[in-house]
């Protein structure tokens, strides 16, 4: 009896941490989207800013040019962003293969062991609370690193 139970609630606890991940990955992926929109929106901005004469020209084209500025500039970003997605998916792949590794979790296993051990900091040797951005940036400018005598 207790054996069923066991399994049960393994079940759902599955089934809630695969539902947490689906979460995670979608609230990721829409962060990201939206940082390369506004990134790629203000990039366009600060180009219609800087020469908006140019920059008008480049959207409708202008005589002995066969191709629009916007155009070259949206096919150069597809090609960019094919060899980033390309070459980085290569990398990774690669390095996948070298290590021997069958899934994921021996991956990890496998790099933590080629990998340095970061030391734990229980308890932790400097400021961890700060009030605001300000005491954060004058803490980090002015008194890190420095050792106190309390």
């Amino acid at each position: 009896m207790a054996k069923s139970n066991d399994t049960i609630e393994t079940s759902v606890t599955k089934s809630e941490k695969l539902k947490e991940k689906i979460y995670a990955t979608v609230f990721l992926s829409t962060v990201a989207s939206i940082s390369a929109f506004a990134g790629f929106a203000r990039a366009v901005a600060t180009a219609r800013k800087q020469d908006p004469k140019h920059f008008g020209d480049g959207i409708s084209g202008i005589k002995g040019i066969p191709e629009t500025g916007a155009s070259l500039a949206i096919r150069a970003l597809g090609w960019g962003t094919l060899y980033a997605v390309t070459g980085c998916g290569l990398f990774f792949y690669g390095i996948w293969k070298l290590s021997g590794a069958t899934n994921a979790e021996e991956f990890r296993f496998k790099m933590g062991s080629l990998l340095p051990k970061i030391p734990k900091n229980d308890p932790p040797q400097s400021r961890t609370e700060f009030e605001g951005l300000t005491d954060l940036l004058t803490y980090i400018s002015e008194d890190w690193g420095q050792n106190k005598e309390v």
